[in-house]
């Protein structure tokens, strides 16, 4: 196990001495996590919802895959990403849940103005918007969270925060799809928007900040805490760090880059069969509608509750392992990571869109395991005053990769098969989600590689 201090770093930024992990009671603590996890519900509910509304979107205002890509990804993400680290920064210091309840007020009210837009330009502003809000959630709630539970329990503690990605997934397909068809794509950013604002005023008046109750704590932090530039040097010296940055960042590429498409992908190659069952289920809209209302409903599902399964099992396995061998917190996200490929490549070629759906439901499940070990090591190398800078770069690598590139690489892909190719909307949307696909095996790679350095790199 490696030494606290690292070269480098400051003598007065040397860790603070090993308090109390959980300095609230176990009702207090449950209530909190949970809170977490409907912020986070939240957060990735008002992301997502995008991805069904695409091709609505593109039909009005007649968009290219690309701007899809960009206004789902990138435009979100640039400043998601660069502004995730300087609201870390002031979560190392200031009251962590009044920046998370400040956040959600803010992405919030710009999910909702995404309903008033009348062009690409605007919608792109409004969702720059999100992702500002949306930068002031995670790094602190992971700092929150490392604090309220007990260090064997944190892989499990994030992996339960993280479920709010798939449940967050989950209700934005269902909201979007099943709004948009009864009112159009603009009631469903209404309706997705307007919710966070009730948890950002519980996040402000309920979550309590660990370090009010713990003054010797709160001093020894204000007089240790790392500037940024020490930490990244100490970053740079935690080869598992890097490893698991990038492994995570290659399976955010495939997640973001095939959210926005995965629906078109269905809309475009089983255009009949999809309506069929969309009939069946007693959907009775437009033929257009009721398809894209059949898809948000069958996709949220699979996505959300393959999706939450995945990841408290992958925060599970990597507490009940890790006990005894740190080196179980990258085997399952790296097996994972290899099944996925063969398994998502299948189920985008079958003819049937009945099977293809239960295929990525196992899809779903895998690609969600990653969570927990990822986000449990990274609070992990590093002392408890880096924390949240620490997620915040971790998320800056993942989100710049994943979500910045994603979904604008995949975009761009479809477009050149389909016009520069010449296979048509359908054929190059498919081959744009299995070409991407096959980065996944460079994700099984570094997570390998941070199996055979995770022990020497855990220092909390």
């Amino acid at each position: 196990m490696s030494e606290v201090a690292s070269p480098g770093i400051e003598p007065h930024a040397a860790p603070p001495p090993t308090v109390a992990a959980t300095p609230f009671s176990a009702g207090y603590t449950r209530y909190a996590m949970f809170l977490l996890l409907s912020i986070y519900i939240i957060n990735f509910l008002d992301r997502q919802v995008i991805n069904i509304l695409a091709e609505p979107i593109k039909n009005e205002l007649g968009l290219a895959d690309w701007q899809l890509g960009l206004m789902s990804g990138l435009a979100f993400a640039v400043f998601y990403t660069f502004l995730g680290i300087p609201i870390a920064r002031l979560a190392e210091r200031r009251n962590r849940p009044i920046i998370i309840g400040s956040s959600v007020a803010v992405w919030s009210g710009f999910t909702a103005l995404c309903g008033s837009t009348t062009n690409f330009a605007q919608l792109v502003a409004c969702r720059i918007g999100v992702g500002i809000g949306e930068a002031g959630c995670t790094p602190p709630a992971h700092s929150l969270i490392s604090d309220y539970v007990p260090r064997e329990k944190r892989a499990s503690a994030l992996a339960f925060y993280a479920m709010g990605t798939p449940l967050g997934g989950l209700l934005g397909l269902v909201i979007g799809g099943l709004v948009a068809d009864a009112y159009g794509w603009r009631a469903a950013f209404l309706v997705a928007g307007v919710p966070g604002l009730l948890f950002a005023v519980l996040a402000i008046f309920t979550l309590k900040e660990p370090r009010k109750i713990m003054a010797a704590h709160t001093a020894t932090v204000q007089a240790a805490s790392a500037t940024f530039k020490q930490t990244m040097a100490y970053l740079s010296k935690k080869k598992t760090f890097w490893y698991i940055a990038f492994a995570a960042a290659v399976k955010a590429f495939i997640g973001y880059g095939h959210a926005p498409f995965t629906a078109s992908f269905f809309l475009r190659n089983h255009t009949e069969e999809v309506a069929r069952l969309a009939s069946f289920f007693g959907m009775t809209l437009g033929f257009d509608l009721k398809s894209v209302g059949f898809l948000g409903l069958a996709l949220g599902l699979i996505s959300g509750a393959a999706g939450a399964t995945g990841s408290w099992l992958g925060g599970y396995l990597a507490d009940r392992f890790g006990k005894t061998d740190l080196r179980a917190y990258m085997v399952a996200p790296a097996i994972a990571a290899l099944l996925a490929v063969p398994i998502f490549i299948t189920a985008v070629s079958v003819d049937s869109a009945a099977l293809a759906l239960s295929i990525l439901t196992l899809n779903s499940l895998l690609a969600a395991i990653w969570y927990g070990p990822v986000y449990g090591t990274a609070q992990s190398v590093v002392p408890p005053h880096m924390r949240a800078t620490t997620s915040a770069i971790l998320l800056f690598v993942i989100n710049l990769i994943g979500l910045g590139l994603g979904p604008l690489g995949v975009g761009i892909l479809s477009d050149y098969l389909n016009k520069g190719m010449g296979m048509g909307p359908a054929e190059g949307v498919r081959w744009a989600l299995i070409l991407s696909t096959l980065t996944g095996l460079l994700a099984f790679a570094f997570f390998w590689m941070a199996r055979k350095t995770i022990r020497e790199d855990n220092v909390s």
